[in-house]
């Protein structure tokens, strides 16, 4: 039976309803009364169940798709303005028990070198990422309780915290690393970490444990619970996140907004962002082996389905995608992209030669920070690298209480705007501070308190004079 307030996996993400969800919308694809229904309903900013998205994903009246895409992207604006938040992945090991199939970590991969960073390492990569000019680290890390266990996860955060270099800091670390123990949940979040992020990579369990045969991660309902007990631990924002191109995507697309409602129904709060990766070649993946996957046209509408079905979420596109995909699906629901980043271990101090990677997956969007922010900027985005939520307390319900009723613009902006300034003095190249400079004049007369606008342009004068690490 289908149950979002269940804590088992298999009644929240039931097969049944998904396959029934799937059914529904196949049926009702060419219902154009229904689709404006539900379109109606979604100009409301509520969102939308995952059979009502369904219906809007699978819809193929081409004049409502249409709307569908601009709706999405009048919701991603009313929610999300046009600030695009920056980040950068950290890969501390790729030492991994696992026997996943479409990860070239698994442990069955003989040749990809296996390497772990010291915290020595991890000093200099954090130092190299902070000369960049990020603020914000998502640590990525194989399963390996004895090469990766808890503490050291817990250690490596402690050393990417304290390391001041310049004018650099990373002021938040979110956590990417395999489903642990109510326990071990509560140790990240009393080392301060942001939000914490697992994929999925399938929702489809018999589909899930094929392409999971060995390892811990082969137990599909405690990897799908996992959110539950890191709120139970006392971690505020979760990010979910399926891996497209393995399955189904239909069946993802229902199952994730499910996962979702779940969330909502049990704690309260929806997830804080949502990843939306596709299978990538890596050093012994071949992603066409898989047969789910899917055309950029389906990926666009994908993003913006989930946009209009979860309005309040950050949406997470990496550099797995090309600049010209990143760019086309900005507009229609991403809020935070990743920039000059690495897959590989170590990767951000010395190139690795081609026939020693080892780097997850390959990088599609191979430009630089300072390329990004700029390009970013000449299509009239305002990058982010705003921590101030999460260090103000604003996490978990205070925060969405904040987005859903979309007064989170009321710092965001501002907040974007000092950060980016930030980076303008400290990293920027002369274009990109030219062209940040004057979107920065334009973007002021935006905020619509006087008092807020006036306060924000001393701040930027004091960063101007040297001053770091304002916010509201």
């Amino acid at each position: 039976m289908y149950d979002p307030r269940s804590l088992k996996a298999e009644e929240f993400i039931s097969d049944e309803e998904v396959l029934k969800t799937i059914e529904y919308a196949e049926q009702n694809r060419n219902n154009t009364e229904l689709i404006g229904q539900i379109l109606e309903k979604a100009r409301q900013r509520k969102g939308l169940d995952h059979r009502e998205a369904s219906v809007l994903l699978m819809c193929e009246d081409e004049q409502m798709n249409r709307e569908i895409l601009d709706l999405a992207c009048q919701i991603k604006k009313d929610f999300y303005g046009n600030r695009i938040v920056m980040f950068a992945p950290l890969y501390l090991s790729n030492y991994c028990v696992n026997g996943c199939v479409y990860c070239p970590y698994h442990l069955k991969n003989k040749h990809i070198p296996r390497k772990k960073l010291t915290q020595k390492e991890i000093e200099k990569e954090v130092t190299a990422l902070q000369d960049m000019g990020h603020k914000r680290l998502a640590i990525e890390a194989g399963e390996d309780p004895e090469m990766n266990p808890i503490e050291y996860i817990l250690e490596s955060i402690k050393t990417i915290y304290s390391i001041k270099h310049k004018n650099g800091a990373i002021r938040r670390v979110n956590v990417n690393i395999a489903a642990t123990t109510v326990e071990n949940y509560r140790k990240l979040a009393d080392a301060g970490i942001g939000t914490y992020i697992l994929f999925q990579e399938t929702y489809h369990k018999e589909s899930y444990e094929k392409l999971h045969p060995t390892g811990p991660k082969h137990d599909y309902a405690y990897h799908t619970e996992a959110m539950d007990r890191a709120m139970e631990g006392g971690i505020d924002d979760v990010g979910l996140g399926v891996l497209f191109g393995l399955d189904l995507y239909k069946y993802e697309f229902a199952a994730l907004l499910m996962h979702a409602e779940h969330l909502e129904a049990v704690h309260g709060v929806g997830p804080h962002t949502i990843s939306v990766p596709r299978v990538r070649k890596a050093d012994d993946i071949d992603p066409d082996v898989f047969d789910g996957g899917i055309s950029d046209d389906v990926f666009e509408k994908i993003v913006a389905c989930i946009r209009i079905a979860v309005p309040y979420t950050g949406m997470i596109i990496s550099t797995r995608e090309s600049a010209v995909c990143r760019e086309r699906v900005l507009k229609c629901g991403i809020s935070q992209i990743s920039g000059g980043s690495r897959t590989s271990v170590g990767g951000y101090c010395e190139e690795e030669p081609e026939d020693e990677s080892s780097a997850q997956f390959e990088v599609s969007d191979r430009r630089t920070l300072d390329e990004v922010v700029n390009w970013l900027m000449k299509m009239g985005y305002i990058p982010s690298f705003c921590t101030a939520c999460y260090r103000e307390g604003r996490t978990g319900d205070r925060f969405m209480a904040l987005c859903k009723n979309m007064q989170i613009h009321n710092c965001c902006l501002p907040n974007a705007l000092l950060t980016l300034k930030e980076y303008l003095d400290d990293y920027a190249s002369a274009d990109t501070k030219q062209t940040g400079e004057n979107l920065i004049e334009k973007e002021l007369e935006n905020i619509p308190n006087e008092k807020t606008r006036l306060k924000t342009k001393e701040l930027l004068g004091k960063i101007s004079e040297g001053n770091r690490d304002f916010r509201f």
